[in-house]
C-alpha cells in the first residue's frame, strides 16, 4: 500500500464476490433440493450452512451495535478459532473483508479487500481467518451476531484492559502502510 488513502467501492453481497471470506446468508433455498428445506404458505425454514465455533467451542449469540459510519478503514481483526457471522436487523452495514496473506497468514491480504453492503435479511459468515470490520453508514446499526463465547470474553478483556489475546488478531492499518476510505455506501 502506498502512503495515500486507498479506496474500495462498496460491492452488492453475492456469493461469489464473498469466496474465499465466508459464507452469504439469507438467501433463497437451493431450486434443486440440495438442502434441507420445508416450505409452505403460513413458513418456510432452510439449511444455510452448519456454523463451526471451533474445536471445544461453545456458539454464543450477541447483539451488537455498530455506530462507526466514518467509512474509513484503520484497522481489521481476525477471528481464529471460529467462524463470525453478522446479520444487520434495521438498516444495512457496510461489512469490510478480506482473506489472510498466503505469505503471512497472520496479515490481511489487502490486495484483495472488499466491501459488502448487507441489508436487513441477508448477513454473512465469515470463515475463521478473515479479516473484518464494520460500518454503520445510517449512523447506529444494530446486528445479530454469531461466534464463539471464548472470543468474546477474549476480546472484550483486550479492547477494555488491552489483555493479551490469543483467538482474535487486530492490526492497525497504518502499520501496514495507510488507510483505507469505503465509498458508495450509499449504493
Amino acid at each position: 500500500m502506498t502512503d495515500h488513502p486507498r479506496t474500495i467501492a462498496v460491492e452488492t453481497l453475492d456469493p461469489a464476490a464473498l469466496a474465499g471470506c465466508g459464507t452469504v446468508l439469507g438467501l433463497a433455498p437451493p431450486a434443486d433440493g440440495s438442502a434441507p428445506a420445508f416450505l409452505s404458505a403460513a413458513a418456510d425454514f432452510w439449511h444455510v450452512h452448519a456454523f463451526d465455533p471451533g474445536a471445544s467451542g461453545a456458539p454464543e449469540i450477541l447483539w451488537v451495535r455498530y455506530r462507526s459510519d466514518t467509512l474509513v478503514v484503520h484497522a481489521l481483526e481476525a477471528h481464529w478459532c471460529t467462524e463470525q457471522a453478522v446479520v444487520p436487523l434495521g438498516v444495512p452495514i457496510v461489512h469490510v473483508v478480506c482473506p489472510s496473506r498466503g505469505d503471512e497468514p497472520r496479515l490481511p491480504d489487502l490486495e484483495r479487500l472488499r466491501a459488502f453492503r448487507v441489508p436487513p435479511g441477508l448477513g454473512i459468515c465469515m470463515d475463521r481467518g478473515c479479516w473484518h470490520t464494520s460500518f454503520a453508514p445510517a449512523g447506529e446499526a444494530t446486528c445479530l451476531m454469531l461466534t464463539r463465547a471464548s472470543t468474546t470474553r477474549e476480546l472484550a478483556a483486550r479492547l477494555a484492559d488491552g489483555a493479551p489475546a490469543t483467538e482474535t488478531t487486530i492490526v492497525s492499518l497504518a502499520a501496514l502502510g495507510g488507510t483505507v476510505r469505503v465509498v458508495g455506501a450509499d449504493a
